[in-house]
């Protein structure tokens, strides 16, 4: 199996369709539905990215990816922050906040993958590496 990434997404259709992409790329996938079990699932799950929606119950991104580059054990993790805020503001924010990418909804999935593979130093959407 791939890299592990963990999906934090409220939007069902969303999830489903992701779960499916980054599974088909051979990446291992955990979902979170909320931001509070998204940096629940950050520990636990070990994820090397987090595919991160701005707009969640209880946490929003921007709080989560706080929350993980202030946390020792978990500040390595990449963030892709993913979301229909697409506003330079908004992305500008998300970056500072230290995203390592910003991808607006709607993505193609193959821009998605090829961002992914990017963050996780892959050559290749899906490339198969010990995780």
């Amino acid at each position: 199996m791939g890299s592990k990434i963990l999906i934090a997404e409220d939007e069902p259709n969303i999830v489903t369709s992701l779960e499916f992409v980054l599974k088909a790329a051979a990446y291992e996938v955990c979902v979170a539905r909320d931001g509070e079990e998204a940096l629940r699932l950050a520990g636990s799950c070990a994820p090397q990215l987090v595919l991160l929606d701005v707009m969640m119950p209880l946490k929003n991104g921007f709080e989560v990816c706080r929350a993980l580059r202030e946390d020792a054990a978990l500040r390595d993790i990449k963030i892709v922050m993913l979301t229909a805020r697409g506003s330079e503001l908004e992305r500008d924010k998300g970056l500072g906040l230290g995203a390592d990418a910003y991808v607006t909804k709607p993505f193609s999935t193959k821009e998605l993958l090829a961002t992914v593979a990017q963050v996780l130093g892959h050559s290749e959407p899906g490339e198969a590496r010990a995780g």
